[in-house]
């Protein structure tokens, strides 16, 4: 199903009300990617290493491979870090210690070196991650907070049911960049009046957001008897409102910690404007 009235770019793409921009698939690395960078970073610094010991005798040469666990745990995450934790502790094993172009070690010394190198590396890489990872919450939280300011401003002069809808399908994408579906009961069973994103919703999703407006509580995606519902189905009901159910496709690996604490908002401000008017056409299937 696609929302017939949204508005699109000259591609054809439909755009987001709030942040003017089209709807695209926003990209991720690929897990590959990552430790790929991880080995391309740790034999940069071996090149780097190799020239600084050409031209000088550099103390504590092993330090150079803490570089790429930093920029890998700040980039890509631990587990890119952690490779290079452990690529930069063979590399230096490898090319820099006697005898050279071999992983024997004859000095004790060294083997105190490389395994400092290791575990200076997981430290490193473990606040390097942790401090991406916060400072990825933070601008998360930010942008969530901007998009609901949005929303309930823009909802307020909305004057179409289907313009309220497609607003707050836009607020959660941006929120959350996922799917969303916006429902509302009409004649007796629920219709989609709102659509955002790669993946619509299936009649037994359909099924399991009615089941979540009957019982009044959360339905999560693939728990049964909804086992194939890939959405996370949230009813928002008020007395002498209009009820809405809004559908959300959370990546299982990627489920933010409560969500709710926006998506309710959203679903509240939403049937409470949807309640002034006397009806709500549903999206049109394309």
């Amino acid at each position: 199903m696609a929302n017939s009235e949204s508005i699109q770019d000259a591609n054809g793409l439909p755009v987001d009300p709030i942040a003017g921009a089209a709807y695209r698939e926003r990209p991720d690395f690929p897990v590959a990617a990552g430790y790929l960078a991880a080995l391309v970073l740790t034999a940069l610094a071996t090149v780097i290493a190799s020239a600084l010991e050409s031209v000088a005798a550099v103390p504590n040469l092993s330090l150079i491979y803490v570089l790429p666990v930093i920029m890998a745990a700040i980039v890509f995450g631990f587990g890119p870090s952690m490779l290079a934790a452990v690529a930069g502790a063979s590399a230096y094993n490898f090319f820099f210690t006697a005898p050279r172009f071999s992983f024997q070690v004859e000095d004790p010394a060294n083997i105190w070196a490389i395994g400092l190198l290791l575990v200076v590396g997981g430290m490193a890489s473990g606040l390097a991650s942790l401090a991406a990872r916060r400072q990825g919450a933070i601008k998360l939280r930010l942008r969530q907070e901007q998009a609901l300011q949005s929303f309930s401003s823009a909802v307020s002069v909305a004057r179409q049911p289907r313009d309220m809808a497609n607003r707050a399908a836009a607020a959660l994408e941006e929120m959350f960049h996922v799917s969303v579906a916006v429902m509302t009961p009409a004649d007796g069973r629920l219709e989609i009046i709102s659509s955002l994103g790669p993946i619509t919703a299936s009649a037994s999703e359909l099924a399991a957001a009615q089941s979540s407006l009957d019982q009044g509580h959360l339905a999560r995606a693939g728990v049964y008897p909804f086992d194939t519902s890939r959405f996370d189905f949230w009813p928002i009901k008020a007395p002498n409102q209009q009820p809405v159910v809004l559908g959300l496709a959370f990546d299982p690996q990627e489920y933010p910690e409560h969500p709710e604490l926006f998506i309710v908002v959203v679903g509240r401000l939403l049937a409470a404007a949807l309640s002034s008017r006397s009806t709500v056409q549903p999206a049109v299937a394309e």
